[in-house]
C-alpha cells in the first residue's frame, strides 16, 4: 500500500514536470508549444503551432495514463506513460540536432534550455514511479499467501501414513489436537463383563450353564 502510494506520487510529479515543459523554452528562446507534433517525423520548421497540436499533446495524453495508473496501481501502464514522454523528446532532439547541425548548451541562452531538462525528468521520474508501485496482486495469490500464514484456527491433523508435525515449524513432535479438553482413556481391563447384583454365578447349575470345563474335564482320582 505504501509503495502503491509512494510510486503514484513520484509518477505525478513526473506528468506535472512533462505538462509543463511545453510551456518553457526548448531550443534557442523558442517554447516548446511552438513545436508540432507533426514537425516531430517530418522535421523540424519554423511554423508556429497550436497549443493542441503541439508537443504538448503527447504529454497530456502521457499525463492521464498516469493518473489511469494511479488509480488502477498499475506499473505497466505508468510505465509505458514514462516511455511515451522520453521517447517523444528524445525524437525532438534527434530533429532539432538535425535542423541546426549539432545540438549545444550555452550560457548566453541560446542550444537546449531548461524545457527539455523538464521533459527528461519528468519522463525518468514516471519510471522511477512505475518501479516503487508493488502493483495489483491477483486473487489467488492472495488465497494463496493467506493459507501459508497461520490463522487462529486449529491446524489440520496430519495423515497417518506421516510423520506427525508440530505447526507452526513443522517439525516432527507431539501430533496435534484440536480439542481443548484431555483425550479421553482407554480401560485396560479386558476380562468378562461385570456381574449385576443378583445374577446367578456363572459356575451356578441354575444359570443353565454347564459348570463343568469342556476344556479340562475333570478326572477320577487314581485309587489309593
Amino acid at each position: 500500500m505504501i509503495r502503491n502510494l509512494l510510486g503514484s506520487l513520484v509518477a505525478l510529479a513526473g506528468a506535472a514536470s512533462a505538462v509543463l515543459s511545453p510551456f518553457r523554452p526548448w531550443y534557442d528562446g523558442r517554447l516548446g508549444r511552438d513545436y508540432r507534433v507533426r514537425d516531430l517525423f517530418e522535421g523540424i520548421t519554423l511554423t508556429e503551432s497550436g497549443v493542441l497540436v503541439s508537443i504538448l499533446l503527447p504529454f497530456l495524453a502521457a499525463a492521464a495514463l498516469v493518473v489511469l495508473g494511479a488509480m488502477l496501481r498499475s506499473r505497466l501502464v505508468t510505465a509505458f506513460a514514462g516511455v511515451v514522454v522520453l521517447g517523444f523528446t528524445v525524437l525532438w532532439m534527434v530533429r532539432q540536432g538535425q535542423a541546426a547541425g549539432s545540438l549545444a548548451v550555452s550560457g548566453d541562452g541560446s542550444g537546449l534550455r531548461v524545457g527539455v531538462v523538464n521533459a527528461l525528468a519528468g519522463g525518468v521520474l514516471m519510471l522511477i514511479g512505475a518501479a516503487l508501485m508493488r502493483g495489483r496482486r491477483s486473487r489467488g495469490a492472495g488465497r494463496e499467501r493467506r493459507r501459508d500464514q497461520p490463522s487462529g484456527e486449529p491446524f489440520a491433523v496430519p495423515p497417518a501414513d506421516q510423520v506427525d508435525m508440530w505447526p507452526p515449524t513443522r517439525e516432527p513432535g507431539m501430533s496435534v489436537q484440536t480439542s481443548p479438553w484431555p483425550e479421553p482413556e482407554v480401560d485396560p481391563y479386558t476380562g468378562p463383563a461385570p456381574r449385576a447384583p443378583g445374577d446367578p454365578h456363572p459356575g451356578d447349575p441354575a444359570a443353565g450353564e454347564d459348570p463343568r470345563d469342556p476344556v479340562h474335564p475333570p478326572h477320577r482320582p487314581p485309587p489309593t
